[in-house]
């Protein structure tokens, strides 16, 4: 009996060994949590990525965008530097032989004429040296005093051109068109209606502009002037108004 009892002791001692001890249902509930907590931030880690790539595209976009901006501005840029240089030198052109186109001053003058002479060639000597608002003001100044004057369709249609080289096209308009008016049969006639249609082509008026350049070849047809107008013709699209 004694030995029965012993093997049964160890019979129950080597069960009790194979049984797994029951786990801690707190550690459970940590591991769960902290999976949970595990596949949360992988979430938002996938999330805040794919936020980035979006951000980054989205700079990308704008970058490229600003790109063609860019570049239309210095296209811009350029061509009006073109004009720029267009508009001066044609002026350089016109000023060249700007006081061989003007009448000379006659030999002995009363002092009425060397006062007009004076205050034409100061007018002129300004608009030379490229110093454009006393030109404007001189030529101005100067047609109030002579209106008549033996120099005044040349002041005007200088006047013009003052207006014309700094892009107030409006009053170039004006000072070209008033040279035409007061002054049909002047030397100066063909180049101002000319820049007449320049100026109501830089302002847009295609129409006008269109109907002057057309005018000035049926006026003037064998002129540098007509060949000029015939050039910007070209250039006012068909479809214009």
């Amino acid at each position: 009996m004694r030995q029965l009892g012993v093997a049964i002791a160890v019979a129950v001692l080597a069960g009790c060994s194979l049984t797994q001890p029951e786990e801690d249902p707190v550690q459970i509930k940590l591991r769960d949590l902290d999976g949970r907590v595990a596949g949360v931030e992988r979430v938002v880690a996938n999330q805040s990525l794919l936020d980035l790539a979006r951000r980054i595209d989205a700079l990308e976009a704008d970058m490229r965008a600003l790109h063609g901006q860019l570049e239309e501005l210095q296209n811009a840029n350029e061509a009006l530097r073109k004009q720029q240089r267009d508009l001066y030198s044609d002026l350089d052109k016109r000023l060249s032989g700007g006081t061989a186109a003007s009448p000379a001053i006659p030999p002995g003058p009363s002092p009425g004429d060397a006062g007009e002479q004076a205050a034409y060639a100061q007018a002129f000597d300004a608009l030379k040296a490229s110093n454009y608002a006393a030109a404007i003001g001189g030529f101005q100044k100067y047609l109030s005093a002579y209106p008549s004057g033996t120099l005044a369709d040349n002041a005007q249609y200088w006047l013009g051109e003052a207006f014309y080289v700094t892009r107030d096209y409006e009053k170039a308009a004006d000072a070209f068109r008033t040279v035409g008016q007061r002054w049909p049969d002047s030397r100066k006639a063909p180049d101002a209606l000319l820049k007449l249609g320049y100026s109501q082509f830089e302002l847009k008026r295609y129409d006008d502009a269109r109907a002057t350049l057309r005018a000035v070849r049926q006026r003037f047809p064998d002129s540098d002037a007509a060949r000029l107008a015939g050039e910007r013709l070209q250039r006012i699209p068909l479809d214009a108004h």
